[in-house]
Parts: structure tokens; C-alpha cells; sequence
């Protein structure tokens, strides 16, 4: 009885654990969803041209690709949860910079940093979801994970919709983000392991590249395509004269995706496997693609974009 009563104890600390890390994951989600419209929207707000912010926007994703090499080894000399708490420090830090500079110039680097940053909260973050997880129930406890993450996601550019882009709130809210981000892993994440304990040295991206070259291709496609979308959406709505509200709405639709169906998609992964479930989420991501310029001054926009912003970031949560 004992050992079962203490078996219990620690499913539910592991339980308990996940649903901080799954909250603290949100918060960053809500900053980092405000971030892609916010910079679109001031940078058209300042004349730059769609070349420029396209530009600007491919900062973040560089900053990803650079850093990410380099996680594994800062966790093991500081620790994952320190690591995970400082880069959440530092990206509140990034949205203050944002605010108080106002300069498309400073903001590519800014925008770097914030790739740089990011990534371990990425990696971490999911490293520690799917250990936490039962094997039994890894898709749905992903699809949990990233529909909350969606749900994070979707709550930045809503605050948009009501906030506007003028004045300190909107960055407020990307700093609140990742500072509630900070504060909720340093809280659950004392007992959680990053990559201090593996013994095995690191292969880097080369090795990893070599063992599963298909994994690596399906995670470099649906980023490149999140990015962009999340970054040029906006633009492209501009140039249908679409006022800035509906911007923001139409990421929105995009984040919805995710709380909407990243669940469903957890448990057909399940039953078909996920190499099955890659290759129907990008097929689908390619249709609704195609079908934006179509549409995307009819009400069923909004059907594309919720389809698109699930089966885009689903093909990143089957890999």
C-alpha cells in the first residue's frame, strides 16, 4: 500500500509538473503571438516595404537556427531551469527594448536576440512535456500541450485586436508573458532535467541530421512556414485594404487552429502513426496556401486559416 500510495504521489507531482510547464509555455506563447503581427503592423505603420519586414522577420527564425546547437551544452553548465527562467527574463528585457527604441533597425537585432532566446524555452519545454508523458498517452498529452500552446499563441494577437499598436501596452503584454513565463517554471521546473544527466555526447545537428534526415526536413519545412505565415499574413491582408483589426484577426484564426485541433491530430497520430499524419498535414497546409489569394476577401478565409494554422503546426507536433 505503501509503495502504491507512493507510486500515486509521484504520478501526480509528474502530473502537476506537466501542467506548470504546459502554463508557463502558454504565457511565452501569448508573447511570442503577439510579436509577428505587432512588428508587421509598426513597420507598416512606418513605411517599410513588405521586402524589409519580410527581412526583419526572418531575424527571429535565424536567431533559432544559430542558437540551437548551442542549448544542449548551456544546459549542462547552467542548468535547464535556470537557462529556461534567464531566457524568459531576457525576453521580457527584448519587449521593453522594443517599446523604448522604436526603430526597425534596432528591432532586426532585437528580433535575433529574441530567436536566440526562444529556443531553449522551445526545446526545454517539450523535452520536458514528452518525458513527463505516459508513452500510452504521448499524442493527446502533445496535442494538450500544443493546443494550450495555440490557445497562448491566439491570446496575442486578440490583445492586439483590443489594444491597438499605439502606446506601451502592447509591449507590456510581451514583457507580462514572459515574465509570468519566468516566474511559473522557476516554480515547477526544481526536479525537471534538461540535458545535464545524458551521458552521451552531444552528436549536434550533423549527427542528428545523419540519423533522421526526414524528422529534420518536416521540422525546417513547418518552421519556415509558421514564420512566414504568423509574419506576412498581415501584409498580404494589407494589400487587400483589410483595416489593422482584421490583421490581427487573421493570425488569430491561425493560432485558433492549434487550440482547435491539435488534439484531434494528437490522437489520429495514435492510431495512423505520425509519418502517416506528416504527410497529410502537409498536403493540407499546401491547399489552404493556395487557396488564400482566393479567398481571402470572402468570410471563408477564416475556415482556411483555421485549418492552416493547425495542419501547419501539426506536421511540427507529429515530427
Amino acid at each position: 500500500m505503501v509503495a502504491t500510495g507512493s507510486s500515486e504521489g509521484e504520478a501526480g507531482t509528474q502530473w502537476a509538473a506537466l501542467a506548470g510547464v504546459t502554463a508557463a509555455l502558454a504565457m511565452f506563447g501569448a508573447a511570442q503571438g503577439l510579436s509577428s503581427p505587432l512588428f508587421t503592423l509598426l513597420m507598416q505603420k512606418q513605411g517599410m516595404s513588405p521586402a524589409l519586414i519580410g527581412l526583419s522577420a526572418a531575424m527571429m527564425p535565424l536567431g533559432l537556427i544559430l542558437s540551437a546547437s548551442f542549448v544542449p551544452a548551456a544546459v549542462r553548465l547552467v542548468g535547464g531551469r535556470n537557462l529556461a527562467v534567464g531566457c524568459s527574463l531576457i525576453g521580457a528585457l527584448c519587449f521593453l527594448g522594443i517599446g523604448y527604441l522604436q526603430d526597425w533597425v534596432a528591432w532586426f537585432v532585437i528580433r535575433f536576440i529574441i530567436g536566440v532566446v526562444i529556443n531553449p524555452l522551445y526545446i526545454l519545454g517539450e523535452v520536458w512535456a514528452l518525458s513527463l508523458a505516459p508513452p500510452s498517452r504521448r499524442g493527446r498529452v502533445m496535442g494538450v500541450f500544443n493546443t494550450l500552446m495555440g490557445a497562448g499563441y491566439a491570446a496575442g494577437p486578440f490583445a492586439l485586436t483590443l489594444l491597438g499598436t499605439s502606446g506601451w501596452a502592447p509591449f507590456m503584454v510581451g514583457v507580462a508573458g514572459f515574465a509570468l513565463c519566468a516566474v511559473i517554471l522557476h516554480a515547477v521546473s526544481s526536479k525537471l532535467t534538461g540535458f545535464e544527466d545524458d551521458g552521451q555526447p552531444a552528436s549536434g545537428l550533423v549527427g542528428f541530421a545523419k540519423m533522421a534526415p526526414a524528422l529534420l526536413l518536416a521540422v525546417l519545412v513547418s518552421a519556415a512556414v509558421q514564420q512566414s505565415t504568423y509574419a506576412l499574413v498581415p501584409v498580404f491582408g494589407a494589400s487587400y485594404g483589410l483595416a489593422e483589426a482584421v490583421l490581427a484577426s487573421l493570425v488569430m484564426a491561425l493560432s485558433l487552429g492549434n487550440i482547435l485541433l491539435q488534439i484531434p491530430l494528437g490522437l489520429l497520430a495514435e492510431r495512423f502513426g505520425g509519418r502517416a499524419m506528416i504527410i497529410v498535414c502537409a498536403l493540407a497546409t499546401t491547399v489552404c496556401a493556395l487557396l488564400l489569394p482566393l479567398l481571402i476577401t470572402t468570410p471563408l478565409i477564416w475556415v482556411v486559416l483555421l485549418v492552416m494554422g493547425a495542419v501547419g503546426y501539426g506536421v511540427y507536433t507529429m515530427a
